[in-house]
């Protein structure tokens, strides 16, 4: 074990010597220093140290003074304040100078050693605990695989990894990782089976009911039925929003709002922002927006922008629900739009619903392939899970959140689908109107081994347009990604771990939908 080196100034410390023995015992190094003068000049001359234990009523300089001056020097070093008063003002400044630890006199050695063990010792002991955890779980989950799982269990399981992701997030040195990256291959692998045999039923006449919620049917179930006359509803529509991304949002968040509802729902097939995101917002299935509104669908082969009539999807969707409220729909695309976004708050307060659309996290996604910087700022999920987190924290949408979070608001947080790392490569042959999205393909006469993909040679049974007899969709499933033959090797490298969507994976169909309610309603 490392041997730490604690430095604890007191002008009593002769009387301290019981605990600082307990703590030598213990294998801790202990300096001690009569004053906060010479803790500062010992920080220099004895450096460094891991803890600095500071006396808060020291005579000269005191232990405030002394931390102030620490910090400034010092910034990282942690510092436990110990003191005789239990004076709220005292322990505010304190804690307001970033202190580490507050403890108060009469010390016991218990005390102490918790307090040298959670600032020093926590990464080391989260870490032992969460890989003890995770092994006593593993066999749970590995057994979940062999059993009949439902849409909801399937849900639940993953959810279950998504935990003990971020839980490996937080521990120093995880061995487990490696061993949690090859469980979540293998959910994936089983996950991709289970739609490959539920889906196209869960969409028929015969399994209507049967299946999980879907991107059509979210706003009729999930966001219509919280609009009411006395407060106005919020969507807040994340592009590509995963749920191990939703948890690391989720502290912030919960600072302005009391969360009501946390559930996912299923993003329909193809997994991309001009299926499931028309589909979210029309309340309809690709095949019958194409027969309803010609005039706003885009096939894919057909110029133009295919998510530009979002808000005429979303005002018919309400029209039919037989909601005559008033309603905006926003979508911001960069940061000045963001501003103008939350400038415009005040005006939509009197609005039935209102729908925003952040595009970022997509951007993000995709700069992330094009982009070399960003592929060595996110080169695995938890990186971009961090950088998520990182964007989130100097966003428009947590401003806009914190201004309607002083307002009777109801908000509805969600996405249209999520992303997946990608990481083996699949060879499929296609003509030049063949799609290029790397995760699913749509076109007539594609050349491919029938093995690890979901081929929908029927596309009505997916409830999607099929503009020719021929037409197929094959969608990748797991963790590959389709790559021509043509400059294959170049093709493969310069996507190989890039988080694409389009496909079947846990990641990208499971996704998070949260109900908030304002703290001040």
């Amino acid at each position: 074990m490392q041997k730490y080196r604690i430095l604890w100034a007191d002008d009593e410390i002769d009387l301290l010597k019981p605990h600082i023995l307990f703590l030598e015992k213990k294998g801790y190094e202990v300096v001690p220093v009569n004053s906060g003068s010479d803790a500062l000049e010992d920080v220099v001359a004895k450096g460094p140290f891991d803890i600095v234990f500071l006396d808060e009523n020291m005579p000269g300089m005191s232990g405030l003074e002394t931390l102030e001056n620490l910090k400034r020097t010092h910034p990282n070093l942690p510092v436990v304040m110990i003191t005789k008063s239990e004076e709220e003002h005292i322990m505010e400044e304190a804690i307001g100078s970033q202190i580490a630890d507050y403890l108060i006199k009469p010390l016991n050695p218990s005390q102490i050693l918790l307090s040298v063990k959670k600032l020093l010792d926590n990464k080391r002991l989260v870490t032992e605990k969460t890989n003890m955890s995770y092994q006593q779980e593993f066999r749970n989950i590995a057994m979940a695989f062999g059993d009949d799982l439902d849409h909801k269990e399937w849900a639940e399981l993953y959810q279950k990894l998504i935990y003990w992701e971020l839980a490996m997030d937080l521990a120093e040195e995880s061995g487990m990782g490696e061993v949690l990256d090859m469980q979540k291959t293998e959910a994936n692998n089983n996950f991709a089976r289970f739609i490959s045999e539920e889906y196209t039923h869960w969409l028929s006449p015969k399994g209507a009911g049967e299946g999980p919620l879907l991107s059509h049917q979210v706003l009729q179930k999930k966001v219509f039925p919280l609009v009411s006359d006395d407060q106005p509803v919020f969507l807040f529509v994340i592009d590509n929003l995963r749920y191990d991304q939703w948890k690391v949002l989720q502290p912030q968040i919960e600072e302005l709002f009391n969360i009501e509802e946390e559930d996912t729902y299923y993003s329909i097939l193809p997994t991309t922002t001009a299926y499931a995101r028309n589909s979210l917002f029309s309340g309809l299935m690709p095949d019958d927006m194409a027969k309803r509104h010609k005039e706003w669908w885009k096939g894919e082969d057909e110029e133009g922008g295919k998510n530009n009539f979002e808000k005429d999807f979303l005002g018919s969707n309400l029209k039919r629900a037989k909601l005559d409220i008033k309603y905006s729909y926003h979508k911001i695309l960069n940061a000045n739009q963001g501003k103008a976004f939350v400038e415009s708050l005040p005006n939509l307060m009197n609005n039935g619903l209102n729908a925003v659309v952040f595009n970022f996290v997509d951007m993000l996604s995709h700069a992330r392939t094009d982009m070399e910087m960003i592929r060595e700022l996110a080169p695995d999920e938890s990186a971009y899970r961090s950088l998520t987190q990182s964007w989130f924290a100097h966003s428009p949408l947590l401003e806009a959140l914190r201004y309607i979070a002083q307002s009777k608001v109801k908000v509805v947080i969600t996405t249209d689908h999520g992303t997946i790392r990608v990481k083996r490569p699949f060879k499929i042959v296609g003509d030049r109107n063949v799609n290029t999205n790397l995760r699913y393909k749509q076109g007539r006469n594609l050349g491919y081994d029938d093995k690890d993909v979901f081929s929908a040679y029927k596309p009505e049974e997916f409830r999607l347009p099929k503009p020719n007899l021929s037409t197929t969709f094959v969608f990748a499933m797991e963790d590959y990604f389709f790559a021509y033959p043509n400059n294959y090797n170049h093709y493969v490298k310069f996507y190989r771990d890039t988080f694409q969507h389009g496909g079947v994976s846990l990641e990208e169909m499971i996704i998070p939908i949260i109900s908030l309610t304002s703290k001040n309603g």
